[in-house]
């Protein structure tokens, strides 16, 4: 059981996505869990995907619609209009590197698309008890989508946490890092602490929360579980040295079961 935490933005964190992907075993995989957050249509809650198939450029991959059904069921999970979908580029850019490492087992496993929209620590407590027996299938893989710090003016986002005698970039650094270490608790209200005291730009804060409550659910279920959680890589789109900089910070994280 594995989980990848990043977004790609060209050349800027395909690295840093890889050292995530690479962790993947084709070979036991059936099913991959693809969350990621809405930039431009808000909502609350979860909504799945009504696309039968994405294409990338390698082949096109097909959706679960048996787990579809299976999560429609729960009547938590609303429609995610097409037109939407082909607008959010959180999901789609996970698409190619999905099928990269599955090359080799291309008709031996299928996808589960879902967008989280606004959720609160309790709200993804309750999406976690629906989401847990997915979580706890080991030929079962959840994909998280985001990025971490989005630091500069254009993005409305200067906040240091109180880090002034250093550069910017090494300021963004130890921001990035408390989330990181955060994350690796394990613990959904811990990190929606850190994101109210911080306001980290983290666009996949939400899908991030939902797996980390997720995570909670299968503890309870399985005491004597052991989930981990490691960063494996962190980048930077650029360094930031003056006010007027700008960057994106990548991470990339694994997490397992046992």
């Amino acid at each position: 059981k594995q989980w990848y935490q990043r977004r790609v933005r060209g050349v800027y964190c395909a690295e840093t996505g890889a050292h995530g992907f690479k962790s993947i075993n084709p070979a036991t995989t059936k099913r991959i869990i693809v969350l990621g957050p809405s930039h431009k249509k808000y909502f609350s809650g979860c909504a799945l995907s009504k696309c039968s198939r994405f294409e990338t450029p390698l082949y096109d991959l097909i959706t679960d619609n048996e787990t579809v059904s299976q999560l429609y069921k729960s009547e938590m999970f609303v429609d995610f209009d097409v037109h939407d979908d082909e607008n959010e580029h959180s999901l789609e850019m996970q698409y190619p590197f999905i099928a990269k490492i599955m090359e080799n087992y291309k008709d031996n496993f299928k996808i589960v698309s879902i967008i989280v929209g606004d959720l609160s620590v309790s709200q993804a407590r309750k999406y976690a008890k629906v989401m847990q027996p997915l979580l706890a299938d080991p030929s079962t893989v959840f994909v998280v989508s985001s990025d971490f710090c989005h630091w500069g003016s254009r993005f409305s986002y200067c906040n240091l946490n109180g880090e002034t005698n250093v550069p910017i970039w090494e300021a963004i650094t130890k921001l990035d890092r408390l989330g990181m270490d955060t994350i690796e608790s394990l613990d959904p209200q811990a990190f929606q602490d850190y994101l109210s005291a911080t306001s980290n730009t983290i666009c996949g804060r939400r899908p991030i929360l939902l797996l980390l409550a997720t995570v909670e659910a299968h503890s309870a279920r399985h005491p004597d579980s052991a989930p981990n959680l490691s960063f494996l890589h962190y980048s930077q789109s650029s360094k930031c040295l003056r006010k007027s900089d700008s960057s994106v910070s990548y991470a990339s994280g694994v997490l397992s079961l046992s």
